[in-house]
């Protein structure tokens, strides 16, 4: 059950307004990106949201992983977007797929301020 868990907020992402807006390039990229990496990917659910009196609509990207999962949310209103990767490493060490996945959508997004968090997870609880 041990494994990873890194997470970014992503704020003025200066990428195309399509990679915010449009499920299908979205969904695409990230299941490339994941077996760019080296995941296995399972299953995959993109989800486009209605535009809003403050704006276009966003996306939700969910790549379930034999390791785990990579989530994408998207708020095109406020360019902004959320990153979620966790990996197990029961069977291996997944850290720098990990590491290398939360880069490759840094990289596509294009963030002018991003906040990221490591957090391991599974750790035997003290006695």
């Amino acid at each position: 059950m041990q494994g990873l868990h890194l997470t970014a907020d992503l704020h003025g992402c200066r990428c195309a307004m399509d990679w915010l807006t449009e499920a299908g390039p979205l969904g695409d990229f990230c299941f490339q990106a994941v077996q760019t990496v080296g995941l296995q990917a399972v299953s995959q659910v993109v989800h486009s949201f209605p535009a809003t009196d403050q704006g276009p609509g966003g996306v939700t990207a969910t790549v379930l992983l034999a390791e785990s999962h990579l989530c994408v949310h998207t708020w095109p209103e406020q360019r902004a977007v959320t990153l979620d990767v966790y990996v197990c490493n029961m069977g291996g060490d997944h850290s720098a797929k990990a590491r290398a996945l939360l880069a490759a959508l840094l990289q596509l997004f294009d963030a002018a301020q991003v906040e990221q968090h490591a957090l391991q997870r599974g750790g035997l609880p003290r006695a």
